[in-house]
């Protein structure tokens, strides 16, 4: 099936590894070593696919050295920062390999994992995902909201998003195929990954800290991730405002019913004005935290309608391996 930017993803290597990055240049050559090490360990033809999503450090510079060296690499450049989630599916639609493999490049992934990875694959396995047993150079804070968030968004949402797993992965090419099909502009893979199915299986690991340079997460792009997940794959959030709303109707009635009592055996007061005062603005609280939940979803359909592209490739550069294997196919065919 020809991706959207006109490369057909045939299988010519047996595994793909999609890396995006983004302002990665401290940690990109020891991550490669580690990497080429891994790969080049299993016998089988592989290609790595990096993606620059925009850096504005020398990473760009970095890839190309890396293309140059070896025929393993290809790189794809987008034409800006698109951000992780399209910069991961930029790596999917360029993935020619019968497995594909998703990891960053900071090191926090060791890619030492990936022969666990590879082993369930073998034995019939379409998704094999990577689960942190340790989250290791990571605050109280963060390990707290990120346990939190995945527990409240697999209690609500419409699929079972496994916890403590990030995009730490590897897929077989038709799990790459369904995943690519969903082209939805509002992206949060780790929902997509689940929510296309197949058989999956969980690798234990410990996570390490970050091999050099800091986290390009930040409190607030992580919130908006949250809310990119809970409104993705769920509308409990428009239902409880429906439920909410009838909650504070039947406290009103009820509280109508006893103002109705109280002026009847005791007779009408002039007080009362902090408790009016506490109702409207708990109500006014109310419609604005509700009209702001409405607005999250209707902001998603505005964006869907536009139909825009995911990303747009500045240049892309096939791995000589790829290449070469692909030849190969044809002389036999």
């Amino acid at each position: 099936m020809p991706n959207d930017a006109g490369h057909p993803a045939e299988e010519c290597v047996t595994f793909s590894v999609v890396v995006p990055t983004y302002n990665e240049q401290d940690s990109l050559a020891e991550f490669h070593a580690r990497l080429s090490a891994v790969l080049n360990a299993t016998g089988d033809p592989w290609e790595v696919v990096y993606v620059n999503d925009g850096s504005r450090d020398a990473t760009a510079a970095l890839l190309g050295a890396l293309h140059a060296a070896d025929p393993h690499v290809a790189l794809v450049s987008l034409s800006r920062n698109f951000g992780k989630e399209a910069a991961t599916t930029a790596g999917l639609d360029h993935a020619g390999g019968s497995a594909v493999i998703v990891i960053d490049a900071d090191l926090q992934d060791p890619p030492e994992v990936i022969p666990q990875l590879i082993a369930a694959w073998r034995r019939g396995i379409d998704m094999v995902y990577a689960t942190r047993r340790q989250r290791a150079g990571e605050t109280w804070m963060k390990r707290t909201t990120a346990a939190l968030f995945y527990r409240l968004v697999n209690r609500v949402s419409q699929v079972d998003i496994p916890p403590d797993t990030g995009d730490f992965r590897l897929m077989s090419r038709r799990v790459v195929d369904a995943v690519r099909s969903l082209r939805e502009h509002n992206r949060f893979m780790k929902g997509l990954f689940a929510w296309v199915g197949f058989s999956a299986e969980q690798v234990l690991y410990d996570r390490a800290e970050r091999h050099a340079g800091v986290s390009k997460w930040n409190y607030w792009k992580l919130w908006n991730l949250a809310l990119e997940g809970l409104t993705s794959f769920t509308v409990v959030p428009l239902k409880v405002a429906t439920y909410v709303g009838l909650l504070v109707a039947l406290g009103a009635t009820i509280y109508l019913a006893e103002v109705m009592v109280r002026t009847l055996i005791y007779g009408s007061k002039v007080a009362g004005y902090p408790s009016l005062m506490v109702v409207v603005l708990f109500l006014g609280a109310l419609q604005l935290i509700y009209l702001g939940v409405i607005g999250e979803y209707l902001s998603r359909v505005f964006t869907e309608t536009k139909q825009r592209p995911i990303y747009f490739v500045d240049r892309y550069t096939p791995s000589r391996a790829a290449q070469a294997a692909e030849a190969a196919m044809k002389v036999r065919s």
